[in-house]
C-alpha cells in the first residue's frame, strides 16, 4: 500500500494528500511508524487536506500541531477540508511572543 497523504504532527486532525485520492479510494499515510488508512469521502485534490475525524462546527482544524482555521460547518471523517468549509481566525502573535 503506497502513502498518499502525510501527517505533519500527531496532534494534526487532517492529513494533507500528496497526490489525488478519488472518493472510495483509501486515504494512506503513517502515524507513529504504523500504516493508517481512511476512506475518501469525497475527491481529495492534490495537495489538499482530509479530515481524520468528524470535525462540528467551530472546531480547530490542527495541521503541523498549530491551528491552522476554524471549520464554518461540520466536517465528517474522510471528507475534504477546503476554503469553503474552514475559515481563517487571526492569531494573538503579541500574546504567543516569549518575553
Amino acid at each position: 500500500m503506497n502513502i498518499n497523504a502525510l501527517l505533519m504532527d500527531e496532534r494534526d486532525n487532517v492529513v494533507t494528500c500528496v497526490a489525488a485520492v478519488p472518493k472510495g479510494d483509501q486515504i494512506v499515510y503513517q502515524k507513529n511508524g504504523e500504516i493508517c488508512t481512511l476512506t475518501a469521502q469525497d475527491d481529495i485534490p492534490c495537495c489538499h487536506k482530509a479530515a481524520l475525524e468528524d470535525l462540528p462546527q467551530v472546531a480547530q482544524v490542527l495541521k503541523y500541531g498549530e491551528m491552522i482555521g476554524q471549520a464554518t460547518a461540520p466536517i465528517a471523517k474522510g471528507h475534504w477540508v477546503s476554503h469553503e468549509n474552514i475559515v481563517s481566525v487571526p492569531r494573538d502573535y503579541e500574546s504567543e511572543f516569549i518575553h
